[in-house]
């Protein structure tokens, strides 16, 4: 639980956030309950007729991207130097708001560095798609700082982590099976999302993004609702899209496993205060496991075991999964959908035409043709959920080794490839002579610190029976 202290900050803009939302509303209305329809070319009316305005921003022109570019470089910049140098939580609080402005609501999320993983995922498999070197670079920035100085692109640059930052109040610590069942989920993501790119069957990270709505202050009704929910479900779990959910984290954290330099607790001894603990609210703060029971050497051995023989038979699990998910997913591509429906009319004649056969029918495109298109899709669908299937089959068992496997720590350090580089434990660090107004005895910072020490002093009779435990000196 965080102190009252580090709730202030956020609760300044909530009015703001608040506002911008509800007018987002009330623009959008309740009629836009219509789910997603397949595109076709543009009809010719011979009346006239006025077409509806779109909700994709228009595109922007080279020296506006280029200007983009160069404003994530100096934020990255600046949120790197905050961090590891500076261990400002407020700089980089201001860095977050300026982004969520910027990056969010003036350029309305297009083009970020989450959605450019479909870009570079069709640009490698279509030799037809040319990346642009703009949507390339911010694909490759963030991941290039993470790799020098940890995921500072999540601490305050990233507009959809700093649309859910400004709502956390009250965040719970989740039970770590949950949350470790819960972080498969980006890796089906981003796996699903490069194989639906790859295929040229669409750009899922885009069609679902929760926050886009809000940014762009239009879009289909169930979206926003989504978008809705997962912020008002982020007042109490702290960042649920970008913990649970967000396919680039997953390429983050691998970066920032190897991090040259990273956001530390403390810049010298640590004197397990517990501050740090109390501040995080994403529970991505590793704890020191010495003088605490191990289990015996031969049963930890024993698991490794059965696990790395489990390791094959998983992967192959997952493939054979991967598989038959690939039947299903293949309709969703609109070569592989409109087979099918041209296929189904041709063996039933009484079935009605539908719009999409009509129109394909009226193109005058070769049967044979989209057959075959049919056919090539489902070919690459079916390898790409082999691939898919053993990839989750793979990371599931490396999941599980890696919570049978522990270090020695001494410490309070934070977890590099999952730590979001906030800055908050960092403003409760007693070790830090710029934080120490932060800890001084009697605020409520500290008080609520001591009493995560001592448990007893919560309950004033145990805690008069209790022996008294001095703090440790500062």
């Amino acid at each position: 639980m965080r102190s009252p202290a580090t709730l202030r900050r956020p609760l300044r803009v909530l009015p703001f956030l608040a506002s911008l939302l509800f007018a987002g509303s009330l623009f959008l209305g309740v009629g836009l309950l219509r789910g997603d329809e397949m595109n076709f070319p543009q009809p010719e009316f011979t009346t006239q007729y006025d077409f509806p305005l779109t909700t994709v921003p228009k595109p922007t022109s080279q020296a506006q991207q280029w200007i983009d570019v160069g404003v994530m470089f100096l934020a990255l910049s600046l949120a790197s130097w905050l961090a590891v140098k500076k261990r400002s939580r407020r700089g980089l609080f201001w860095v977050m708001i300026f982004s969520l402005i910027y990056f969010g609501f003036i350029k309305q999320g297009c083009v970020c560095p989450i959605g450019s993983i479909q870009n570079v995922a069709l640009g490698l498999f279509d030799s037809n798609y040319a990346v642009p070197i703009t949507v390339t670079i911010f694909f490759v920035m963030p991941l290039l700082f993470a790799l020098l100085f940890g995921r500072v692109f999540c601490s305050s640059v990233c507009a959809l982590g700093a649309i859910q930052d400004l709502v956390v109040l009250k965040p719970i610590t989740l039970p770590k099976k949950l949350t470790v069942a819960l972080s498969m989920i980006p890796y089906v993501y981003i796996g699903t999302a490069i194989l639906f790119a790859a295929t040229n069957t669409g750009f899922i990270i885009c069609r679902y993004d929760p926050f886009i709505g809000f940014f762009r202050l239009n879009g289909n009704a169930p979206y926003l609702y989504l978008g809705a929910g997962f912020l008002i479900s982020g007042m109490f779990i702290a960042r649920p899209y970008c913990r649970f959910f967000c396919p680039y984290g997953v390429l983050l954290g691998l970066m920032s496993r190897f991090s040259w330099k990273h956001l530390t607790i403390t810049p010298s001894k640590c004197i397990d205060c517990r501050l740090c603990e109390v501040s995080c609210p994403f529970d991505y703060i590793d704890k020191p496991n010495t003088g605490l029971a191990r289990e015996n050497r031969k049963t930890g051995v024993r698991r490794l075991s059965y696990l790395f023989l489990m390791m094959p038979v998983m992967i192959v699990l997952g493939g054979w999964i991967g598989h038959r998910m690939s039947i299903p997913m293949s309709r969703y591509n609109n070569a592989v959908f409109l087979a099918e429906q041209v296929r189904a009319e041709q063996l039933n004649p009484g079935l009605e035409e539908t719009l999409q056969t009509k129109t394909y029918r009226e193109m005058g495109t070769s049967e044979d043709e989209l057959m075959a298109k049919a056919e090539k899709v489902r070919r690459q669908m079916n390898m790409g959920g082999w691939i898919l299937g053993g990839f989750l089959g793979l990371v599931f068992c490396l999941k599980l080794i890696g919570i049978s496997v522990s270090r020695t720590r001494t410490d309070y350090e934070v977890h590099k490839p999952t730590c979001f580089s906030c800055g908050r434990c960092c403003s409760y660090c007693p070790s830090d002579e710029m934080h120490r107004p932060n800890f001084i005895p009697g605020t409520p910072a500290y008080n609520e610190a001591m009493a995560l020490r001592n448990p007893d002093a919560a309950d004033p009779e145990k805690a008069a029976k209790a022996p008294q435990k001095e703090p440790a000196e500062v």
